[in-house]
């Protein structure tokens, strides 16, 4: 991934953001971040929950993973 294909990631306003797949798969194209994923002792993780706004299904995902201006976009697009 390069520089200018990343895309900045702010902890703080992660969730509740809004994120579009470029390549949907099954008609999930956008997505909005639930919240951070946290251990036993109440501490955020590196996971997220993502929830596709079509179908309503959840998914994990390591937040490092919207970074990847080859596979996500900010925003609804």
């Amino acid at each position: 991934m390069t520089a200018s294909n990343r895309n900045p990631v702010n902890h703080r306003k992660l969730p509740k953001s809004k994120w579009t797949a470029t390549r949907p798969v099954d008609r999930e194209k956008h997505f909005l971040v639930l919240d951070w994923l946290r251990d036993d002792d109440g501490n955020p993780t590196d996971e997220i929950e993502i929830e596709a706004v079509l179908t309503n299904v959840i998914r994990r995902i390591h937040w490092r993973e919207l970074e990847d201006g080859g596979k996500w976009q900010m925003g609804w697009r």
